[in-house]
């Protein structure tokens, strides 16, 4: 194995939720690995701040994941004008932290439609071109509330642990079709999303820290990192796995 195993050299990637956090470090790795990537958001500032910021190799699309009629257009415009998408991140969604019995049926469908709705729906738009060239990756960006109970996120939970579930049952139907399925287990990342979660909130933060072996949180970059190595050669039998990217939180006491 060498080290131009990890490398994305003409590949596509596709990030939904790319313009900041966590798919803002997985673009900024995936341009380093020689990939160009396709950033997707609902709010354009964003968007063109991250591409301005990642150079030539980067491009936006204002779109919203639960689309699903708008997507196939997307993709084809995507194809004509950076190349086939190869790479597929499943990484838009929103959080809603509120106790069980605040939790309406309405919010807790938005954040199933965004998560679970919309990545499916993404994945759906970009298998056509990925069966046809017989090769992709795609991974699904899951979460700590995947693997562990977290009080009062019991929408976000339940989206985040389907995510699993079609991961399992995707890989073993694409994986023979040469597409490749994953997923990412974040714990704790640096972002601007983790610093209002905590808030000022130092008992929480050490109560993370207290449970995490390496005693601090992550980069987005350790993030970007995993997806590269997923999305690469080097993982090349690598599929149908969920990866935790945590600092040992989801083994930590």
């Amino acid at each position: 194995m060498t080290a131009s195993a990890f490398e994305l050299n003409g590949e596509v990637a596709l990030i939904s939720g790319g313009g900041t956090g966590l798919g803002l470090g997985m673009a900024r790795c995936m341009v380093d690995a020689g990939a160009k990537v396709v950033l997707l958001g609902r709010r354009e500032a964003p968007l063109k701040e991250a591409v301005e910021s990642l150079g030539e190799a980067a491009h936006y699309r204002v779109q919203d994941v639960r689309d699903e009629s708008a997507l196939p257009g997307m993709l084809a415009s995507v194809q004509e004008q950076v190349g086939p998408v190869s790479i597929v991140i499943n990484n838009a969604g929103v959080h809603l932290k509120k106790p069980a019995t605040e939790t309406s049926l309405e919010s807790f469908q938005q954040v199933i439609e965004t998560h679970v709705l919309g990545g499916f729906a993404l994945t759906q738009a970009a298998l056509p071109g990925m069966l046809e060239r017989g090769t992709g990756s795609i991974l699904f960006i899951a979460s700590m509330a995947s693997l562990i109970g977290i009080p009062q996120v019991v929408a976000y939970s339940a989206a985040k642990s389907a995510y699993l579930g079609m991961v399992r049952s995707l890989a073993a139907e694409l994986s023979p079709e040469g597409i490749r399925v994953n997923a990412i287990a974040p714990g704790w990342i640096e972002s601007p999303m983790l610093r209002q979660a905590l808030n000022g909130d130092e008992a929480r933060s050490n109560k993370i820290l207290g449970r995490t072996p390496l005693a601090r949180f992550g980069e987005p970059d350790d993030i970007g990192n995993a997806a590269v190595y997923l999305s690469s050669p080097a993982a090349r039998f690598v599929t149908g796995v969920v990866l935790p990217v945590d600092g040992g939180a989801s083994i930590g006491f």
